[in-house]
């Protein structure tokens, strides 16, 4: 479970920083596939900021955090961080699809990764908890 978690956190990292290239892209985004999947918008929307930061950087800081929290295997540390990067992607993703009409595909990418962090943590915590009552 460990190192599934750090290559996952690695992958977010990599897709996190892909994202935040986007942002400061000011040339054509190569991952403009049609007016439906196109990164350039999504990141140089307001939306792609936070208190003045790129999402794009605080999914990069996000996704360290967990990496350092699943290769201590510290896993019940990790819930409230992987539930809060879940909801924020949900979030993002909404606002992808009802406020920009347009999806970025590192996002799509990165709430993939979130989501299936989010349900081995838990699964690990569940399965941790059994074995100390068992």
């Amino acid at each position: 479970m460990k190192w599934l978690l750090v290559i996952l956190a690695v992958l977010g990292i990599v897709v996190s920083a892909l994202a935040l290239r986007e942002h400061y892209r000011t040339d054509a985004s190569p991952c403009s596939i049609n007016e439906r999947w196109d990164c350039g918008i999504v990141n140089h929307s307001p939306f792609a900021m936070l208190g003045g930061i790129p999402v794009a950087a605080i999914g990069m800081v996000g996704y360290v955090l967990l990496g350092l929290l699943a290769y201590k295997k510290l896993y019940a540390w990790m819930v409230p961080f992987v539930a809060g990067a879940f909801t924020f992607a949900i979030h993002l993703a909404d606002i992808e699809k009802f406020v920009l009409g347009v999806w970025c595909i590192y996002c799509v990418i990165s709430l993939g990764i979130i989501s299936l962090m989010t349900l081995l943590v838990f699964a690990a915590v569940i399965a941790n908890s059994a074995k100390r009552v068992a």
